[in-house]
């Protein structure tokens, strides 16, 4: 497949789960080993910017149809949506070729009515690219905002609720732009300077993060991480910073017995398992095998010998198969994601207003299961990657109502010099990607009572 055809099968994908879109595409490289390094950064570009895009494309080519928007085939409409985002996002592009490659794309037998409705709409695109009329920001903000910055008006609405008609302008914005890539070096193995000076060694710069004490920027790199030495030998992982800040935040001690309730990949049981200097337990709890797999598999890379993978249901019977309290727990349960789409922004397409209630449901059952596993005198972190009332504030009030052995800990008083300013006037710990550079994040500090 050509690097055109491979983004267009990609698209196909757009409205499975978050995420499925960079799954397949990393699948349809592994049966593509002729693609080059170029290539695949030009289909991942593609794929990645058309859904980023997608909702100010679909309004710019309902400008040019005479018939309902929706009759348009899922297939041809993708088509466009590829052209549009080179024509309008790609400099290095030329218009006709854009235009081109839709064509050839859309041909085929019997198919020549398509192509050549494509070929018409996207040549007067052409002709007056600036002509495109976006709602009018006086009279109808929101609506101009959903379309101009290609947000789902729901999620528009609902921030500016929250916080306000300018900060959800910046946080729009910022969203919309394509991440930095940013590591954690693996302090079981080396520092930072020294993973600077080794990454150096193979023609991949990096900079230190502005918070994280092990976190690495790496701006000018653009190939596969996973292909270099430093990353073979264990030397760090690929992770957040405002992630690698959070497991700062639960400051696990040497000897600690750590229950990590939604483990995922192992992330955040690596980086706790750094912190500990590899004396304790961290018991790493996922639902998914597939994940726990990919957890072992980073932490014998890692080093992280007292990761201890467990398959179990985070949001119930755990007390069954755990059976022995903990002097730390990791609550990152799943949540809407609001706070990550520059890095998934296939968020946008696939969230509804409905998931947010069932989410924030999922992540008060999870603290119901993690408060009877914290031993008397334990800490418990409770952390998310969204921009969401209901499933942070919301999360939180309801489980301290409902459980009166618990109290919550302002983390302004807990946290490193370098952390203060991501912890709000509440003592929340809160990241802002308009604000603080990094992705957004929440998280709220608890201890239990002794008896």
């Amino acid at each position: 497949m050509t690097p055109r055809e491979l983004a267009l099968a990609a698209l196909s994908r757009v409205h499975g789960y978050p995420g499925s879109v960079e799954q397949y595409t990393e699948a349809a490289f592994d049966k593509e080993p002729s693609l080059d390094k170029r290539d695949r950064a030009f289909v991942v570009h593609l794929v990645q910017g058309v859904v980023r895009w997608q909702i100010r494309l679909d309004w710019i080519i309902r400008q040019q149809v005479r018939f309902p928007f929706r009759k348009i085939e899922p297939g041809t409409l993708n088509i466009l949506r590829l052209a549009l985002y080179q024509i309008y996002f790609m400099d290095r592009v030329p218009d006709r070729a854009a235009v081109d490659e839709a064509v050839k794309q859309a041909g085929g037998p019997g198919r020549r009515h398509v192509a050549g409705f494509v070929n018409g709409i996207l040549r007067h695109i052409c002709r007056d690219k600036d002509a495109v009329r976006f709602p009018d920001p006086a009279s109808d903000r929101e609506r101009y905002l959903s379309v101009y910055y290609a947000y789902p008006p729901w999620l528009v609405t609902k921030w500016i609720r929250e916080l306000g008609v300018q900060a959800t302008e910046r946080l729009l914005d910022a969203q919309n732009r394509i991440p930095e890539r940013v590591i954690r070096a693996n302090a079981l193995r080396i520092d930072r300077e020294g993973l600077i000076s080794r990454l150096n060694d193979e023609g991949a710069s990096s900079v230190p993060c502005a918070c994280s004490p092990d976190g690495l920027r790496m701006a000018d790199y653009r190939g596969a991480v996973n292909r270099l030495k430093a990353f073979a030998k264990g030397l760090f992982q690929v992770q957040g910073e405002a992630a690698q800040v959070a497991s700062y935040l639960l400051a696990p001690r040497e000897g600690d017995r750590v229950l990590d309730m939604c483990a995922g990949l192992g992330g955040k049981s690596t980086h706790l398992a750094a912190l500990m200097k590899n004396r304790g337990q961290v018991v790493a709890l996922d639902r998914d095998l597939g994940r726990l797999r990919g957890l072992v598999e980073s932490a014998g890379r890692l080093g992280a010998g007292i990761v201890l993978p467990v398959v179990g249901d985070a949001a119930e019977g755990l007390s069954g198969l755990l059976r022995c309290g903990f002097d730390r727990i990791l609550v990152d349960g799943p949540c809407s994601g609001l706070g990550v789409i520059s890095r998934h922004p296939d968020i946008k397409l696939a969230k509804e207003p409905a998931d947010i209630e069932r989410l924030a449901l999922l992540q008060k059952a999870i603290l119901n299961q993690a408060v009877r596993l914290l031993k008397p005198g334990g800490r418990l972190l409770y952390v998310t990657c969204t921009i969401s009332q209901e499933e942070n504030e919301g999360v939180v009030e309801g489980f301290l109502r409902e459980h009166q052995e618990v109290e919550r800990e302002a983390l302004n008083e807990s946290v490193p010099p370098w952390a203060r300013d991501l912890i709000d006037t509440d003592g929340f710990f809160r990241t802002f990607p308009q604000v603080h550079g990094m992705e957004g994040f929440f998280g709220a500090l608890f201890h239990k009572r002794r008896p």
